[in-house]
């Protein structure tokens, strides 16, 4: 437990990210089976509720339910398969270095504008009288 041979399993940067990148998808995957599975069981249960305990019985209300359950699972479906892989973490990663160029690009300009409105050789003359 103390000894100096102890293994340090350190995962270099790159693959630690690739790791919490999979985790977090199988979270997203896991939480949209998840999703899956209460809609399945909430649909039977608007059926039964309108049907067998016939409650609104003369409208059948519990399509509109499921329909619109429905979108949003497909909506949930959406987000998982089509739009993390498009707009994932490297989409994010190529935002982001887009603008820290940007930011890096403006920051030359201003500063190269300064040093031509203000030059360092005027400021470091002194005032002889």
């Amino acid at each position: 437990m103390f000894s100096k041979n102890k293994n340090d399993t350190h995962l270099d940067p790159e693959q630690h990210e690739l790791l919490e990148t999979a985790q977090n998808r199988i979270k997203q995957k896991k939480r949209l089976y998840t999703h899956f599975v209460v809609f399945l069981i909430g649909s039977v249960f608007l059926v039964l509720i309108n049907k067998i305990l016939k409650y609104w019985e003369e409208y059948d209300w519990f399509l509109w339910a499921i329909t619109f359950w429905a979108f949003l699972f497909a909506l949930h479906i959406f987000n998982v398969f089509v739009t993390q892989r498009f707009m994932g973490r490297d989409w994010e990663r190529r935002q982001r270095e887009k603008l820290v160029a940007k930011q890096k690009e403006r920051i030359a300009e201003l500063q190269k504008e300064i040093e031509t409105d203000f030059p360092l050789s005027k400021i470091n003359k002194k005032k002889e009288p």
